[in-house]
């Protein structure tokens, strides 16, 4: 019987399917998007291009891996902040470690469109839910709190800020107006 393909279901990868993909994500984190090339990962692994399509149909599946992959991270960084007295600060806390301990893998993620159909299932909405429920289950309210911290953490991995402009103050401010809503 022959491993499973990573196609549309990055959850049946086979051990070897794995170790490319944490070979590619050594690439991404070392070079950024612009590294992760079928290319540059055969030469990583010491095989030929042409073998890794035996584990992966194309470059968009890989990619689709290793975003599951960062779902599943930001869900496990994520869900501990719900214990926390204020579950904004601390969600907030953790979206901006994440992408600042990962700041390619963050790009992967968000700065293009999303391959939904080739996500592991369940993985995008189990990153999302702990944001819904710190926003008492509105999904809308949710999705403007994504949005601006998306917004703060893209211009500040991009370093569009003015120099010594205090972040912290206007992560403070925009999380107060969330609170507000409460």
């Amino acid at each position: 019987m022959t491993a499973p393909m990573a196609g549309g279901a990055p959850d049946l990868l086979s051990p070897r399917a794995r170790e490319i993909v944490a070979a590619a994500r050594e690439l991404l984190e070392d070079g950024g998007v612009e590294a992760l090339s079928m290319r540059l990962l055969a030469a990583r692994l010491g095989i030929r291009a042409p073998s890794l399509y035996k584990h992966f149909p194309g470059k968009q599946a890989l990619e689709n891996a290793l975003v599951s992959d960062g779902f599943v991270e930001m869900a496990d960084a994520f869900e501990p902040a719900l214990a926390a007295d204020d579950q904004v600060g601390a969600l907030a806390a953790a979206y901006r470690a994440f992408a600042r301990e990962h700041p390619h893998l963050y790009r992967l993620m968000t700065d293009r469109p999303l391959h939904r159909e080739g996500l592991v299932p369940g993985v995008e909405d189990r990153a999302a839910a702990p944001i819904v429920e710190a926003m008492d289950g509105d999904v809308d309210r949710a999705r403007a709190a994504w949005a601006f911290a998306h917004g703060m953490t893209i211009l500040e991995l991009n370093g569009r800020f003015p120099p010594g402009a205090d972040l912290d103050a206007a992560w403070a401010q925009g999380l107060a107006a969330f609170r507000l809503w409460a």
